[in-house]
């Protein structure tokens, strides 16, 4: 099975992109795409999952549990500021209707807590690496919260030209406090969107050694291995990461081969 999932177009309900564990043969993770016209409403209950709406763009309200959400979102491109973004506790019944026309994404993991709905802070910007590796980060879930139970949500804006989630780097070791075994997605956006740029997917003993070219709306799966991305010169990327795993921890590991990136000089 390729690890590239491509964009189809919605279906009546407004699904694109449905990756399941079952569907990605893995465990944990869980990711959807909804697109609801103006007034369109998406019905949902995550049974023994945790959950993460991301208002990607668009406006929406959400009804869950005993909670009104209104007036969630802002951005009319993932490009222009922060995302809104709303944590489910598992197993709560939600309804997301569109005030604008919208676009959502519904990150979910295992999860038994319960508790009620609530809106997340929007979260920093954070740049880093240097050179053609600069990218920008804003944690949406992170494992300096406790918010969630399991998961993990980070967008990340890489302008054209640069390098992301570079050098490569896994986690895919349940290993701590060395490393962690996270499964993750990536959720590609363009900008222009007739865009591209490459992500390669591997491991150490080349089972998994996989170079996608990435589209508009395209999802990365990732189960294991090391897995940089590169935007092509003039087309900025967005990617939203979702992960989770056993420990609601980020450790990586880089490559051997690349880590002396680390230790350049800057400037």
């Amino acid at each position: 099975m390729s690890l590239l999932v491509r964009a189809p177009a919605a279906n009546a309900s407004g699904v694109v992109t449905d990756v399941t564990p079952h569907s990605a043969g893995w465990t944990h993770v869980g990711f959807r795409v909804v697109r609801l016209a103006a007034g369109q409403v998406h019905h949902g209950c995550e049974a023994g999952r945790e959950a993460c709406v991301v208002v990607l763009t668009g406006t929406v309200s959400i009804d869950a549990g005993a909670e009104r959400l209104t007036s969630l979102g802002m951005r009319d491109s993932v490009f222009d500021g922060e995302a809104a973004a709303v944590y489910l506790p598992a197993g709560t019944d939600y309804a997301i209707t569109a005030e604008r026309d919208a676009e959502v994404a519904i990150c979910t993991a295992p999860g038994s807590r319960g508790g009620t709905a609530r809106v997340l802070p929007a979260g920093t910007i954070e740049t880093r690496g240097a050179g053609t590796n600069v990218r920008h980060v804003r944690n949406i879930l992170s494992d300096s919260d406790d918010l969630a139970e399991s998961l993990l949500v980070v967008e990340v804006v890489t302008p054209g030209g640069h390098w992301s989630s570079y050098p490569p780097h896994k986690h895919d070791r349940d290993a701590y406090p060395d490393e962690t075994l996270l499964e993750e997605t990536y959720y590609h956006r363009l900008s222009p969107p007739q865009g591209f740029a490459f992500q390669r997917v591997y491991t150490d003993d080349r089972s998994i050694d996989e170079t996608m070219t990435v589209q508009d709306g395209d999802v990365v799966l990732v189960p294991r291995g090391y897995h940089p991305v590169g935007a092509a010169h003039g087309y900025d990327l967005y990617y939203l990461n979702v992960m989770a795993g056993p420990r609601r921890k980020w450790v990586f590991a880089n490559d051997p081969a690349h880590d002396w990136i680390m230790r350049q000089p800057k400037g």
